[in-house]
């Protein structure tokens, strides 16, 4: 079963004030919908952007998978194990939470920084922190999340390319940039594909080039 939601219908969050615009694709901070909660192992998929400047300051996370993945701009990250990072467009950066980490992200350059940063439920709750950045992620090359049964595709296609789906039980595909086609329905940027089963799939890129992150998820939380 391949469930569409588009771009347009995402919760807008954020701070206007304070250069910070959000769109959720799940329940959130202060909204909820108990009918989109999660999706597999997937609990947040937030598209964020930030003016230069503008950030989040210190906060607390543990016992979830935090992936982010920088569209365009500079992000810098500083937590409290003394790590401070910058990460760019191409960086993919993982920060597991375990019993308890903090960590402040902030727009780090000159110009508008967006990117998406994705929550997933680790199989394994607590345990030290883990931090680790993967520099200029090749195309196709399968990023297995520890901790998780998941598994993240980055797959950036040339005009009128195609790849397969991942087969696996869950498969949330959202496109960065372009337009793609996943069984027969169009997505634009921003819009998300939930297939349920997936099998034999193929996206394509039939307006010209496009990216997509493709969360191939094979377990759900042993809670709910």
């Amino acid at each position: 079963m391949l469930e569409v939601r588009r771009a347009a219908d995402r919760y807008r969050g954020g701070d206007a004030a304070a250069g910070i615009d959000t769109r959720h694709s799940f329940s959130f901070s202060g909204f909820y919908d108990p009918q989109n909660v999660r999706f597999g192992l997937l609990v947040a998929c937030n598209e964020e952007r930030l003016a230069p400047g503008a950030g989040f300051g210190m906060h607390p996370h543990r016992d979830v998978e935090i992936v982010t993945w920088v569209v365009e701009g500079e992000l810098e990250h500083r937590d409290s194990t003394g790590r401070a990072t910058r990460i760019r467009p191409g960086d993919l950066q993982r920060l597991g939470a375990g019993s308890g980490v903090r960590h402040v992200e902030r727009n780090a350059g000159e110009e508008p920084l967006r990117f998406l940063q994705m929550w997933l439920v680790p199989g394994v709750f607590g345990g030290a922190p883990e931090y680790e950045v993967v520099r200029g992620i090749a195309d196709g090359t399968p990023f297995a999340l520890p901790r998780t049964e998941a598994v993240l595709h980055v797959r950036r296609l040339p005009d009128g390319g195609r790849t397969a789906v991942p087969d696996a039980a869950w498969v949330h595909a959202q496109v960065v940039r372009g337009t793609a086609e996943i069984g027969g329905t169009r997505l634009g940027p921003g819009d998300a594909a939930r297939v349920t089963g997936a099998e034999g799939l193929v996206a394509g890129a039939p307006d010209g080039p496009a990216e997509l992150l493709v969360w191939e998820m094979h377990a759900e939380p042993a809670y709910g």
